[in-house]
């Protein structure tokens, strides 16, 4: 296994030494092995950090809705893994209740009181398995979103969050970190890329938790993305931000078509 395959592994695996997902007996090695419990988030946004302590890095966020299945409980935290990526991590016990019974429709637009993607019973979301056809398209209703790293919604997002939560609102899969995004379909060149591309800027290190930085083409020339250097979801030349994340020491540019 490669070192980026370890580190991808790792953030998706509910494992510990002293402590494993009973599903994974046999698998890995713990001290012992517990079967999850299942909870469903219910605050409209609920961050997920590397450590039980709150002031760690926030590595992800669960939508309303979103499955997370527990694992460990530490004073008011729970270690677990948000089930719709697999995100391994601690999050507020307080967001979460016993998940019981499946949501029937998920939120389509940036204008509603949850966020885009969370899973409700509302009536006036659509049913679950009726999809936007567009990723850009959904991206572009996003433009002027904060970026904050860890975020994955409409309310504030990062690159690899933007990203995903547009292939989400089509039904396509959509995972949360550059490098796998960089996986996702198949590798057309600069000269062939166009609208609906996934560009990503791949720097994988092990002194920072992400892993490079994703966007959209929107055309021939400009991508959209949340970028820190703009502070926001925004358009901008792809020559432009290609200078400054080659000058930031990123990897060149891969384009993937889904």
């Amino acid at each position: 296994m490669t070192d980026t395959a370890a580190v991808s592994a790792a953030r998706t695996t509910l494992a510990r030494p002293d402590l494993a997902a009973l599903a994974l007996e046999g698998r890995v090695r713990a001290d012992a092995y517990r079967a999850t419990e299942a909870m469903r988030c219910s605050a409209s946004v609920a961050d997920i950090h590397a450590e039980a302590d709150t002031t760690s890095e926030r590595i992800n966020q669960l939508l309303h809705g979103e499955i997370f299945d527990v694992l460990d409980r530490r004073g008011g935290r729970v270690w677990g893994q948000a089930r719709r990526d697999g995100t391994v991590g601690w999050a507020d016990a307080l967001a979460l209740v016993p998940h019981i019974g499946l949501p029937t429709r998920r939120v389509a637009s940036t204008e509603a009181a949850l966020p885009l993607n969370a899973l409700t019973d509302d009536a006036d979301a659509v049913p679950i398995g009726q999809f936007a056809v567009d990723p850009v398209a959904v991206a572009e209703t996003l433009l002027g979103v904060p970026h904050s790293l860890g975020a994955r919604s409409s309310r504030s997002t990062d690159c690899s969050g933007l990203v995903q939560q547009a292939l989400f609102a089509c039904g396509l899969a959509g995972p949360r970190h550059s490098d796998e995004q960089a996986e996702l379909g198949v590798a057309v060149s600069r000269d062939q890329a166009r609208r609906g591309d996934i560009v990503v800027w791949l720097n994988v290190s092990s002194d920072h938790s992400w892993t490079g930085h994703s966007a959209f083409m929107l055309d021939e020339t400009r991508v959209i993305h949340a970028t820190g250097f703009h502070g926001a979801v925004v358009s901008e030349a792809f020559a432009e931000a290609d200078a400054r994340y080659l000058s930031g020491g990123f990897e060149p540019a891969v384009f993937r078509r889904l």
